[in-house]
């Protein structure tokens, strides 16, 4: 699933992939997957791709399973 709302975070901060890339410290081709949705990133790289961005980095964990909530007693 794409992560609109990083692109998004990206955009408004008037950042390209690239320059996320180079400072998060990685490639840009595997920040494009993270973003995109290809691959999900390790919390190591979700701190640093938060940090350069200026998010929280447990952003990239929330979405997961919040259509799936279940109630427990």
């Amino acid at each position: 699933m794409k992560r609109n709302w990083l692109e998004d975070i990206r955009k408004q901060r008037g950042m390209t992939q690239q320059e996320v890339a180079d400072k998060s410290g990685m490639t840009r081709p595997h920040y494009t997957m993270i973003e995109i949705g290809a691959r999900d990133p390790s919390v190591s790289v979700a701190m640093k791709i938060a940090k350069t961005l200026g998010f929280r980095w447990t952003k990239f964990f929330e979405e997961k399973g919040n259509g799936s909530k279940q109630l427990v007693n």
